[in-house]
């Protein structure tokens, strides 16, 4: 059973053929007292509380009413409806243990995506899985591990993507958090869709709204056609903003504009426009500490972490360090067709001990390095050692310089430019041999000025 709290019949109307039209059992509340009273007998599934549902306008009753209904049973999850110039009392609700809030008028779709949501995160989470029932159940082909921290993750990760929530992922560089955003689109019904990666630690203030929202012949200087923004190409699909913790105040007021409403103006046009995308966020930052210094947006904080997801740096699950070598050295005995190539046990081991502060994409740089450096088809210890040396930064943390005359990037091209040539250009291929998303090869196609044919995503 679901309760609608709200003084106004109309609302409360509304919202009960909408809901029961989805197969719910409703009940309506007028005012607080007639709340409790039916929570006391009969425990709600989920609460929709209207913070302002008497006549006062301050929102306190509904506050008021929220402490209690979480003192008596903390477990109901609420919803919070609200006006846009009340928002500050929705994050107050948040912090007081509100599961989300919807905003007036709200899109009846965003309401029920946001119920059935949190109702499907509620039911009781199922024991960890074995790698290969998991692979069973959802495609995780690129995410190399077995750690119970790593299937654990996993487990959510395939539970979340079926529904519509917005996605925090959070941890250090080189974790895979790119990974893990691809695994939550491909496993979600939005997966025909496309899948647009924003980096928007590398666009400027002043290009935020244009790159994100599009822009109309003349909106400046050199607009000289319309063009599509990220979420508009991102229409009925997926949405990954990378790096969120590097916007500034003022774009970040504008990327909550557009997650509340589902609709965004153009730069130069006064119509807006609706969008429908699943948005997913990642950082390697402190969100909460930037909330609490004020450089990133409570509002904002909580409208997109709806679920967070953790990602443990490679240090943490070092058992995977040998599964990941061998993954990348699979991957690169086809691009240099050296079926013989292997990981001598002893070497296994001795990865297995290093700092790898950049986490998996440092891992990759080494063995990468290692296979182009090495002559002979079996790696071991000194194959490694030969190429790479551990040092002491002034930090005192362990780091691992270049090391003769070729630099990371201009090995990272040669590979790239040895898979295109042998799988024939074939950008999904070429991802998956060298172990990384397509979109990730896009961008360093164009990095590199290498040429290629765009498949569908």
């Amino acid at each position: 059973m679901l309760l609608i709290v709200d003084d106004d019949l109309a609302i409360r109307t509304s919202l009960a053929l909408l809901l029961k039209k989805e197969g719910f059992t409703v009940r309506g509340a007028g005012s607080a007292e007639d709340a409790f009273e039916i929570i006391e007998n009969e425990t709600p599934e989920l609460i929709l509380l209207d913070l302002n549902f008497s006549i006062e306008t301050s929102g306190e009753e509904g506050i008021a009413l929220l402490q209690r209904i979480h003192k008596f049973n903390p477990k109901i999850p609420v919803i919070l409806i609200t006006g846009w110039g009340t928002i500050d009392l929705a994050v107050l609700g948040m912090k007081l243990g509100a599961r989300d809030f919807i905003t007036k008028p709200w899109q009846n779709e965003y309401l029920l995506q946001s119920v059935k949501t949190i109702l499907n995160l509620e039911q009781q989470a199922p024991e960890v899985s074995n790698r290969r029932i998991l692979e069973q159940k959802y495609q995780f082909q690129n995410i190399v591990g077995k750690d119970p921290k790593l299937l654990e993750i996993l487990e959510t990760v395939g539970r979340v993507a079926t529904t519509d929530a917005p996605v925090l992922i959070t941890g250090e560089s080189g974790t895979g958090k790119e990974l893990i955003a691809e695994a939550i689109h491909l496993n979600s019904k939005r997966k025909s869709r496309p899948f647009v990666k924003v980096n928007l630690g590398g666009i400027s203030s002043t290009l935020f709204e244009s790159e994100l929202f599009g822009h109309v012949r003349g909106a400046f200087t050199d607009a000289k056609t319309d063009r599509a923004g990220r979420f508009e190409l991102a229409d009925r699909g997926s949405i990954f903003l990378d790096e969120i913790g590097e916007l500034d105040l003022s774009s970040q007021v504008k990327l909550l504009r557009v997650l509340q409403e589902r609709t965004f103006e153009p730069l130069g046009s006064s119509k807006s426009r609706t969008v429908d995308v699943r948005v997913i966020c990642a950082t390697n930052r402190n969100l909460e500490e930037m909330v609490a210094n004020g450089t990133f947006r409570e509002d904002l904080y909580y409208r997109i972490n709806l679920i967070t997801v953790k990602l443990p740096a490679l240090r943490e699950r070092p058992d995977d360090i040998p599964l990941l070598s061998q993954f990348f050295i699979n991957n690169l005995k086809v691009i240099y067709q050296k079926p013989d190539l292997q990981l001598s046990a002893a070497a296994s081991k001795w990865l297995k001990n290093l700092p790898l502060q950049g986490n998996i994409r440092q891992l990759k740089n080494i063995v990468e390095r290692t296979v182009l450096l090495s002559a002979g088809d079996v790696l071991d210890v000194d194959d490694f050692q030969k190429h790479i040396h551990t040092g002491t930064s002034q930090a005192g943390s362990k780091s691992l310089p270049e090391v003769g005359t070729i630099t990371l990037e201009e090995m990272e091209f040669q590979m790239i430019r040895k898979a295109m040539d042998f799988h024939q250009n074939k950008v999904s291929k070429v991802a998956r041999s060298l172990g990384i998303t397509r979109f990730a090869l896009y961008r360093r196609l164009e990095k590199y000025g290498i040429s290629y044919e765009s498949e569908d995503v």
